[in-house]
């Protein structure tokens, strides 16, 4: 238990906007989607016959799963709760239905939901359930426990369609029914807002507002910023304390702290990007950003790490040789300083001792994460949904608030489109960014339909392993990133390789990253959450992908898959997380891997001396088969959430998107600031890296702005 002072944050609603008009699918095509669903996290009964509604247990399979569940469940918790929890399926789920709508009427891409569809009309026909299932019977008429089977067979198909609709179907009914179910959290013991901290106020921003019209609304400025990011948020600062006019637009709402940390099913929709996450196009890899006011800096993790010395090194010898001068560690230190980063008040959770304590065991290097927590103690897991103390020191509770104060304007709901390009002095100049504003409801929120939309040319000046453990430790307390092992930082000599590192712990992202297996196997695996420990392996990946725009709507797309390179440095790390929760106790092992069924610690073995540390054969058997099958998809899960290098610095043109100087190669006036600059990838997480780099692009363009007509970001 935390010292730290006891103090609920209590924050308000954030409605979501409407839901788009018009079903998705066919009413027979959702009555399949549902059957799925309910399969996947069934309603779980006491039956002699098998039903179309529930799994049947035999009473003792019953009286044991309701036992294995009540070991975990919070002493204040009614006897009914965990009853109501195993009867609930997931189209039960207050929401469930509208959530699975808004995902695919909104952000799944138009060919994945023409897929989906094709397999759903299918499974209600005789043909295409005898191809699909090997029975001629429509799919939702069969039994709960014939369609956990199917769905149990398609993931182990050795057809690769098959085996992907296999996994990918249950993953996003479990997603989805964790943000909306009415019975897990209470059986978990997790509240709705942080028990640690106290509620915090931030800063009160004054946004442009324009009236309803028809007309294009121009507005001039200086230097207009496209984003609110970490790195937007830096060049907003020292570009307005330079004395230049500036106006940061983002696509995103501000949200302020009282609406923080949102629910999990609100903040996938108001503070990501995509809903929450984004595919690559083979799906092999999944993508999570940030998209809200101060972009991915509400939601990170406060880990603040410096660019490694063989990273700059390794820029440096591409040309760019102010990534090792001191001027580059004066931009890192800078930024370190104004949010207060340091190490000296954090307080481990159990998810980050356990990296320290285990690594030391096993001889493995590991070390403290500074934190950008403005020089205070902040024991809270929840700033994944934004921070509701406003002590994470991100752009929106320090960079944009010093940039209004120097003068600088905001407009949020503004979605660029296009980049203004003049031909100025001969050149190519950038000299407008033109897109769609649209503008909060008449409740000053976005849930309304009845909201003005206007087209705006704004003018500037040309110019995952798991464990779980003996002991309910809540592992959704405390800061989320605290700690590091580095052991597998370099495994080539080249700087690839792989940190390990504690993730956030909250249901909604740590449940879906489990295999599916069985409807019951899920909700007793759920139920043993409050004892579970997460680590990530995060990997400094060598190979690359591309990102381009959709040929129907636009939207980007991402062409990447993890390369066999890259798939054993991150399994290095895996195996080595493994070692790490096996020494620290761990009862079970899970991975995120679908072809690997858990470790077991025998019970006897449990209670033994740690004498023999991780030589008991039969963990040294189960690491065997882990390295055997290795991190092929769709077995593997893989995630990003550190997208960089899409618009690489560059000491030439033909090597990349900018110059030195963050200018766009063959234009005036177009700058980029923030981790699409990477040369590489940075193998840490990139926020202090973004802000540096942007601390002296802006840095530059104000000297630039200050003697010469023609600079502009």
């Amino acid at each position: 238990m935390t010292s730290t002072e006891l103090n609920v944050i209590a924050p308000l609603e954030s409605p979501l906007p409407p839901v788009p008009e018009g079903d998705v699918f066919t009413a027979s095509q959702w009555t399949t989607f549902l059957a799925i669903a309910d399969t996947v996290i069934p309603a779980i009964e006491v039956s002699a016959t098998h039903s179309l509604t529930a799994l049947a247990l035999h009473p003792s399979e019953y009286t044991n799963a309701v036992q294995k569940i009540q070991q975990t469940v919070p002493a204040d918790v009614g006897p009914d709760a965990v009853p109501r929890y195993l009867a609930e399926n997931a189209s039960a789920a207050p929401g469930f239905r509208e959530r699975i709508q808004r995902q695919f009427g909104h952000y799944a891409r138009e060919d994945a939901v023409k897929g989906i569809r094709v397999i759903l009309s299918a499974l209600d026909t005789r043909p295409g359930c005898l191809l699909l299932t090997g029975y001629t019977t429509s799919f939702h008429l069969q039994p709960v426990n014939v369609r956990q089977q199917i769905l149990q067979a398609w993931s182990q198909s050795y057809l690769p369609p098959l085996r992907h609709i296999g996994r990918a179907l249950p993953t996003l009914c479990v997603a989805t029914y964790v943000k909306q179910s009415a019975t897990i959290n209470p059986v978990l013991g997790f509240p709705r807002a942080p028990l640690h901290g106290k509620p915090g106020k931030d800063f009160d921003y004054d946004f442009l507002q324009l009236p309803p019209g028809h007309h294009q609304e121009i507005i001039d400025t200086d230097v207009v910023i496209v984003g609110s990011g970490c790195g937007g948020g830096v060049c907003a600062k020292n570009l307005a304390e330079a004395g230049h006019r500036v106006l940061v637009a983002d696509r995103g709402y501000h949200f302020p702290a009282k609406h923080l940390p949102m629910s999990a099913a609100d903040a996938g929709i108001h503070l990501f990007h995509n809903g929450g996450v984004d595919v690559s196009d083979d799906s092999s890899v999944s993508f999570i950003a940030g998209q809200s006011w101060g972009g991915g800096g509400t939601v990170n993790w406060s880990a603040s790490l410096q660019t490694q010395g063989l990273v700059r090194q390794e820029w440096a010898d591409e040309g760019l040789p102010f990534f090792i001068s001191s001027e580059y560690q004066t931009c890192l230190d800078r930024v370190c300083q104004r949010m207060g980063v340091s190490t000296k008040h954090i307080e481990h959770n159990d998810n980050n001792r356990f990296i320290l304590e285990g690594a030391r065991k096993l001889g493995y290097s590991a070390k403290e994460v500074p934190q950008n927590t403005g020089g205070k103690k902040h024991y809270c897991g929840y700033c994944t949904l934004g921070c509701g103390a406003a002590e994470k020191q991100g752009p929106v509770v320090s960079w944009l608030p010093d940039a209004a104060h120097a003068g600088a304007e905001f407009i949020e709901g503004f979605e660029a489109d296009r980049i203004v390009f003049d031909t100025v002095r001969g050149k190519k100049t950038a000299t407008g960014v033109e897109g769609t504003w649209t503008s909060r409801d008449e409740m000053g929120g976005v849930s309304s339909s009845i909201r003005t939309k206007r087209t705006v040319l704004i003018r500037a000046k040309p110019s995952f392993v798991g464990a779980i453990f003996p002991h309910a430790h809540n592992p959704w307390e405390g800061g989320i990133l605290t700690t590091m092992c580095d052991e597998f930082t370099n495994l080539d000599g080249r700087g690839h390789g792989a940190k390990i590192c504690a993730m956030t712990m909250l249901p909604s992202w740590v449940l879906p990253m489990q295999p599916w297996r069985s409807g019951l196997d899920f909700k007793i695996l759920a139920s043993k959450f409050p004892r579970t420990c997460g680590h990530l392996a995060v990997v400094r990946d060598r190979d690359t992908g591309r990102v381009y725009p959709d040929p129907g709507d636009g939207r980007c797309r991402i062409a990447y898959t993890p390369s066999a390179f890259d798939k054993k440095n991150a399994l290095e790390a895996v195996l080595g997380m493994c070692k790490i929760m096996y020494v620290m106790g761990a009862e079970e092992i899970h991975l995120s891997k679908g072809d690997v069924l858990p470790f077991v610690r025998d019970v006897d073995r449990s209670s033994m001396e740690e004498g023999e540390g991780i030589n008991d054969p039969k963990f040294q058997a189960w690491l065997q088969v882990v390295r055997g099958k290795g991190l092929n998809q769709p077995e593997a899960t893989w995630g990003s959430a550190h997208q960089m290098g899409t618009c690489r610095m560059s000491s030439t043109e033909r090597k990349g998107v900018v110059d030195p100087q963050g200018k766009v190669w063959g234009t005036d006036g177009l700058y980029v600031a923030d981790a699409s600059v990477f040369p590489s990838a940075s193998g840490v997480n990139p926020m202090v890296t973004n802000m540096a780099i942007a601390d002296m692009i802006s840095r530059g363009v104000a000297r630039g702005l200050r003697v010469e007509e023609g600079a502009r970001l």
